[in-house]
């Protein structure tokens, strides 16, 4: 999740800044501690309603909020590149691969989302329907933006980078924590650099 908040949200939402001209880091900058504050109203929100009904807050629901969050602004950055396209080769192309590079890796970004809901006691397939559900949202953020283009483009580089404010509150306010839990070891520090590494190789080639 650091990662792709870095390579597949705020490096693009700073690219696409410059291309539309203006402060390239102001886009990425605000929408980023956006994304940090709507999570922390939705934190303390919902604890405030579970505490109200008896009912604990799980942090997967943050968790899958967070996920499905981020995916709606990569949908809406394929509509853009598709939508952007002059016909030519090299522009399809282009569109292709990043179209290619966000499909596969919405892979981990769903298995982050499953693995813990079926860790938690949550059936295989209820646990992976929940994974799959939060990435429909992309093809909608596309159709949305193929369809409102001029609209959309301005304000993209603030939503990819709100979305990337939303994921690492997640990683390090739920995720982090749970990683920390337990006898000292280094496996969840280890997981975390791999999944980083991984990340952070598909964005580099595919994206």
């Amino acid at each position: 999740m650091l990662a792709a908040s870095v390579w597949s949200l705020l490096i693009p939402a700073m690219e696409t800044q410059r291309e539309l001209g203006g402060i390239h880091w102001l886009p990425a900058v605000t929408g980023f501690l956006a994304g940090n504050l709507v999570m922390i109203c939705l934190d303390v929100g919902c604890r405030q309603l579970s505490r109200k009904s008896g009912k604990t807050l799980s942090p997967n629901m943050l968790l899958t909020l967070a996920v499905t969050l981020h995916n709606l602004p990569e949908g809406m950055a394929v509509g853009v590149v598709w939508a952007g396209s002059d016909g030519s080769l090299a522009a399809l192309y282009g569109a292709f691969v990043l179209s290619v590079g966000i499909a596969v890796q919405n892979l981990p970004e769903g298995a982050i989302i499953s693995a813990p809901l079926f860790a938690s006691g949550k059936k295989k397939l209820h646990a992976f329907a929940l994974g799959a559900a939060s990435g429909i949202v992309e093809p909608l953020g596309a159709a949305l933006t193929l369809g409102l283009t001029s609209v959309v483009r301005p304000i993209l580089p603030y939503v990819l980078s709100f979305a990337a404010g939303t994921m690492v509150y997640v990683v390090f306010e739920e995720l982090s924590p749970e990683m920390q839990k337990g006898k000292q070891n280094f496996a969840g520090v280890l997981g975390m650099a791999a999944g980083f590494g991984l990340m952070m190789l598909m964005d580099a080639a595919l994206g």
